[in-house]
């Protein structure tokens, strides 16, 4: 488990059981396979859309919480992320998360795709097991609709030099904050909180989903591949111009004409001319304006819940997202 949960004592014990589900979920007879699953488990994640459920769901009836209930839930929300993260590097064609090889890297494709489905699939044994509610089955597949969409929008633009940033948040919230708004979410609704607590989870979560794309981008453009422990300026190379580069574009779109009219003949060296102009036309500063902007609305929305120990937890965890350097 990643090294930062030690400082949240107050969940890390319920995360640790919420991993142990997901092993022995995905135990399968081909071992090779399953031990990829277990090295992108356990990899360094950083758990994040569990701990969020798990956090929102102490805003309600404490007394009467189904803690096993709980655990299978968190845990079912990391199944699902890991499913997309194994289909993006099979689209991205990534050589490496997280610091260790991809499954498509290792065993090819087919193996990678059947693997994502396998998760996806795990996903929804573990929701199945955990509600009797239609309204939150609909949920979910709702949710997935719109990461599939949000990639499927995302991929429409690759080398499209006239994205707009209405366009690129679109994109992020379907493929990224979804997730988030779903867990805080959902976990605001199974801890039976106030109505005001849930509908305010929903927008905390979409904006910590938003801030935390943005981020993501943004260190694709100021750390290395070693720190950031996958291949960096890869949404370059692959036609997915992120928020540094649309916002750079919108200073001097015609400085970066000769590189991004190559699409995807773009060199290794065109690739790092780019980011160059990406940091010499304010791309990066701007980036992290808008990040710091979306951060504030989730801050200030944290602070207006209930006075509950997990409030705190909640804050500070918020805040050191936007401070994080992978």
């Amino acid at each position: 488990m990643h090294s930062m949960w030690d400082n949240y004592p107050e969940i890390k014990d319920e995360l640790a059981e919420s991993y142990a589900v997901i092993e022995k979920k995905v135990r399968i007879r081909n071992k090779e396979v399953e031990q990829v699953i277990f090295d992108l488990l356990h990899s360094g994640g950083k758990l994040l859309r569990p701990a969020y459920f798990i956090l929102f769901s102490r805003f309600g009836d404490t007394e009467t919480l189904n803690y096993k209930k709980t655990t299978h839930i968190a845990a079912s929300l990391e199944v699902l992320h890991m499913a997309t993260l194994v289909h993006d590097d099979i689209i991205d064609d990534s050589p490496t998360r997280r610091g260790t090889q991809t499954v498509q890297s290792k065993y090819g494709k087919d193996i990678a795709v059947y693997t994502g489905d396998f998760l996806f699939a795990v996903y929804f044994g573990l929701l199945a097991e955990t509600t009797e509610s239609v309204a939150a089955i609909k949920l979910n597949a709702f949710v997935m609709r719109r990461i599939l969409l949000g990639e499927l929008d995302q991929m429409h633009l690759r080398y499209n030099t006239e994205i707009t940033l209405r366009q690129y948040l679109r994109n992020i919230t379907g493929k990224t904050a979804q997730l988030f708004s779903l867990s805080c979410l959902q976990g605001a609704k199974t801890g039976k909180a106030d109505l005001a607590v849930i509908t305010s989870s929903q927008h905390i979560g979409h904006n910590i989903g938003v801030a935390f794309q943005m981020l993501d981008d943004i260190l694709d453009y100021t750390q290395n591949s070693k720190t950031l422990k996958k291949p960096v300026l890869e949404d370059m190379r692959q036609g997915v111009y992120s928020l540094p580069l649309i916002l750079a574009l919108r200073r001097h779109k015609k400085a970066f004409e000769p590189y991004l009219s190559k699409g995807p003949d773009m060199s290794a060296e065109d690739i790092q001319a780019v980011a160059v102009l990406v940091e010499k036309y304010q791309g990066i500063e701007e980036a992290q304006k808008l990040a710091e902007r979306y951060t504030n609305k989730a801050l200030s929305a944290i602070n207006r819940l209930p006075e509950r120990p997990e409030k705190a937890v909640l804050y500070h965890l918020t805040e050191q997202l936007l401070h994080r350097n992978y």
